[in-house]
């Protein structure tokens, strides 16, 4: 049975998240709906390199599925696409893999996005893209905060209560947090995060932002290892998982 990778885009707005739900849309339960039209009716799991929330966005997603006869990767991508005209997700690429290979397991680094906007005045064209903060920023001031929590940490007071990782301990290699025109934009990259991990963080480096924190603050919050002492966790709108890499 051919494997084939698929690196994808989606708006995470309708969805309750990546994985398939009983009660909900899902990315997967789409994918797996078109996948099976093009396997003769088959069912086909797709697997997914993670488990994004309800509402994340994903500009570089990567998944992987088997299909009972080999099609032409270009093939795949374009009817995969054809039978999800009608939803915001789009395959960008496909390619065949050794049958051993796991979108999941294998990933090396993954990147994500977060957009904020530091404006009085409500969404109109980018509602449900960002997380916009009626108050200005100061995003000099998150990005350095953030600096302390770069490396390997235990980062419970940033896990979820429903996180289902062994262990709260995880390396951060990388964060960014600049301006970009009118926006702020915050750039994480690790090999792995935990559930809700990248928003628990953003929620914390907002109070920064805002003057209530500054990083003995951050450095205090980190070391508690207490998930009452995070900020408020923001929300799904401004996240994008970026890209994924083997």
């Amino acid at each position: 049975m051919p494997r084939y990778k698929l690196t994808i885009e989606y708006d995470g707005a309708p969805y309750m998240g990546w994985q398939w739900q009983d009660h909900g849309p899902s990315v997967q339960g789409v994918m797996q709906a078109a996948a099976a039209k093009i396997n003769k009716g088959k069912d086909v799991l797709v697997y997914g390199s993670g488990r994004t929330d309800s509402g994340v966005h994903a500009l570089g997603q990567v998944a992987h599925m088997d299909l009972d006869q080999e099609i032409r990767p270009d093939k795949v991508r374009d009817a995969m696409n054809f039978h999800m005209s009608k939803d915001p997700v789009t395959v960008l690429d496909a390619e065949i893999m050794h049958e051993d290979w796991h979108c999941r397991f294998d990933a090396t680094e993954r990147r994500y996005l977060y957009r904020l906007i530091d404006r009085r005045m409500k969404l109109s064209l980018d509602k449900g893209r960002l997380w916009r903060i009626p108050v200005t920023l100061d995003a000099d001031a998150m990005h350095r905060a953030a600096q302390v929590l770069v490396g390997e940490h235990d980062f419970s007071t940033f896990r979820d209560t429903r996180c289902q990782s062994k262990s709260p301990v995880k390396t951060i290699d990388e964060i960014t947090i600049l301006r970009a025109g009118p926006e702020i934009h915050a750039h994480f990259r690790a090999r792995s995060f935990l559930h809700k991990q990248v928003r628990s963080l953003i929620g914390s480096l907002a109070e920064v932002g805002m003057g209530n924190w500054n990083t003995a603050d951050m450095k205090e919050v980190l070391e508690s290892k207490d998930r009452t002492e995070c900020g408020p966790v923001a929300p799904p709108d401004g996240l994008y998982l970026v890209s994924v890499r083997y």
